[in-house]
């Protein structure tokens, strides 16, 4: 009997220490996660921002995807692992063609890291064309 739960108690140990070992994750801090343009002319068209972020975890991180709230709204972002301690970049592009007056868009961030999604925020006030 006391040699079954000796070995009962190994195996928790086991999966415990291997739980912990798991717990080693890539994670992405943004220095910002909102842009205000303020005002900006239609007619000027499309204007750009740069989110930039640092892999603060301690395995590779992998954007997966970045999908605007609506099709006026285009992120690019990269495509290969981001290692431990570097930095990355995150580019939003909005068009105001058509888009008079206030705006607040988000960028949705899906990521392998630890907490897997992050919102990203432009807003700004288009001035219409004369």
């Amino acid at each position: 009997m006391t040699k079954r739960l000796f070995i009962a108690i190994i195996a928790v140990c086991m999966v415990a220490i291997s739980a912990m070992a798991d717990d080693k994750k890539a994670e992405a801090t943004f220095a910002v996660k909102t842009h205000d343009f303020g005002t900006i002319k239609e007619e000027a068209g499309p204007v750009s921002c740069t989110f930039e972020f640092t892999n603060t975890g301690n395995k590779p991180l992998l954007i997966i995807d970045a999908t605007a709230s609506c099709g006026c709204t285009r992120p690019e972002y990269p495509t290969k692992p981001i290692k431990p301690g570097k930095k990355g970049k995150i580019k939003v592009t909005f068009s105001p063609i058509g888009r008079p007056g206030a705006f607040k868009k988000t960028v949705k961030i899906k990521t392998n890291g630890k907490e897997g999604t992050h919102v990203l925020r432009i807003e700004g006030t288009v001035i219409p064309k004369k």
